[in-house]
């Protein structure tokens, strides 16, 4: 099986302190999650072109408990949103398989959530203020004139 990165051109992508991705797809304003296992499958996609490559790429640089199912469970992830096409026969690894062979990795995740669904939940959870209450100087409960309890 061949495994190739999609066009890379209209994306944006930020790395994070803990391993993970955020990508942005500037064609269809949708923001990608990457966890910090599916974001070590997206990075070694950019150089190997084999499923056993991409393990053995995440093995070096993520975690040595990497499986070749591992990789393949990642590979589906990336595929299904988008970011990667595979090419070739199909996988050989089941879902069991999968969680058999992890020990202290994390399962791949890829989250993806449109840019009008972000801004639509900032609002609703008051993340965006306009009354500029938040803005102000923080503020005690206890009056100056008394001890607090602690």
């Amino acid at each position: 099986m061949l495994v190739e990165r999609m066009n890379s051109s209209k994306l944006s992508v930020h790395s994070m302190p803990d391993g993970s991705r955020i990508i942005r797809n500037e064609e269809d304003a949708t923001v990608l999650a990457l966890n910090a296992t599916a974001a070590a499958a997206w990075d070694a996609c950019s150089n190997a072109a084999t499923i056993p490559a991409v393990a053995e790429e995440m093995r070096h640089s993520y975690d040595p408990n990497v499986t070749d199912e591992l990789a393949e469970a990642s590979l589906l992830e990336l595929q299904d949103k988008k970011l990667v096409k595979i090419s070739g026969s199909g996988f050989a690894a089941t879902r069991r398989q999968v969680l058999a062979g992890l020990s202290a990795v994390a399962l791949p995740l890829v989250v993806s959530v449109t840019i009008g669904e972000q801004k639509a939940h900032a609002q609703s959870a008051v993340s965006v203020d306009d009354d500029k209450r938040w803005n102000s100087a923080p503020r005690a409960d206890v009056p100056k004139d008394r001890k607090r309890p602690f």
